[in-house]
Parts: C-alpha cells; structure tokens; sequence
C-alpha cells in the first residue's frame, strides 16, 4: 500500500520567541490534521525559535490521490503561512511502496 510524506521547512517570521513558536506551528498542525486527515509531526528540537521542520504522512491505494493531497496539503501551509507569519521555504513530497 503506497505511502506519501511531505517534507516542510518553515521560516516563522512573526516569531519573537520560542512560545510564538510553538503557537504558530501548533496552530497550522491542528488545522491540516482536522483539514486533510493526515499525520502531521515536528521533526526538529524546536531550538531556533524562527525555523521549524514539519512531516506530514499519509496513506492510501491510490498513488495519485495520495500526491494530489500533499500537494493541497503544500498549498494550504502556503495560504495558512500567511496569517500566522509562517513561510514555506522548501518542501519534498515522497512516494513509497
């Protein structure tokens, strides 16, 4: 059954501090997780207080359907960056067997 991740590294520009961090990132994880329906983790040591490191997972028997809803997963933290100061500033998407 396929599996697909997406790979986000943010730059949080409204971030003044390690607590507006963790708001920022908090906030745009609840709202794929409730959005899309998919795994959403901090993958780094929260230690810059200005770049976090997101994996997004999902899984479905659909390869297509399954890259298609990254993509909209990408496309959301775009829109969402906006409000909440957060900019996408690389992401990877990875099809697995």
């Amino acid at each position: 059954m396929p599996v697909a991740t997406l790979l986000l590294e943010l730059e949080i520009e409204g971030a003044h501090s390690l607590k507006d961090r963790r708001q920022a990132v908090r906030s745009l994880k609840d709202k794929l997780r409730n959005g899309f329906n998919v795994s959403v983790a901090e993958l780094d040591d929260a230690s810059l207080w200005n770049r976090a490191t997101l994996g997004v997972a999902a899984i479905n028997t659909s390869r297509d359907y399954l890259q298609g809803q990254l993509r909209e997963v990408e496309e959301a933290v775009q829109r969402l960056g906006v409000g909440l100061g957060v900019t996408v500033l690389d992401a990877h998407i990875e099809l697995l067997d």
